[in-house]
């Protein structure tokens, strides 16, 4: 299994970060490299606790699918999505916002995933996975991190 940090400074209090991050529209705007599309459970507007949601998208040329639930939720300082059905054997994004103390958000992503397939899995998570997935983390906080700055 593998594990990363993202830590993202933003020019917003916590809680418009938080309901940001949560705000389907700015992840699938994240994700438009990938013609990423929510098909399923809750496919716009801002998630809470318990939700779930199928995104659909192409990755590597093939398409993929991964439904996931906001499996724990605390307004405005951490939430956590993890995968249900898809194409990790593990994947679970916990998200943190702190306040910087300056009227701003550092914005703190926490990663764990384990790929499929045993061996070949483990290669995938070591050979590609490990520098594309935070890859993907950075584009989406860019487009948090904008989307809550302008949100003033």
């Amino acid at each position: 299994m593998e594990r990363f940090e993202a830590t993202t400074a933003i020019a917003a209090p916590p809680r418009r970060v938080f309901d940001v991050s949560l705000e389907v529209e700015i992840h699938l705007t994240s994700m438009a490299g990938s013609g990423e599309r929510a098909i399923a459970g809750v496919t716009s507007g801002r998630m809470k606790l318990g939700d779930t949601v199928t995104w659909q998208a192409r990755h590597f040329g093939l398409p993929w699918r991964m439904t996931s639930v906001i499996s724990a939720c605390e307004p405005p300082g951490h939430f956590v999505d993890e995968q249900v059905r898809g194409p990790f054997r593990r994947w679970r994004h916990e998200h943190f916002f702190e306040p910087d103390g300056h009227g701003g958000t550092l914005m703190r992503d926490v990663v764990e995933f384990a790929a499929p397939l045993g061996p070949l899995g483990l290669v995938a998570e070591r050979t590609v996975l490990r520098r594309y997935l935070p890859h993907l983390i950075r584009i989406r906080n860019e487009h948090v991190r904008t989307a809550a700055e302008a949100a003033r």
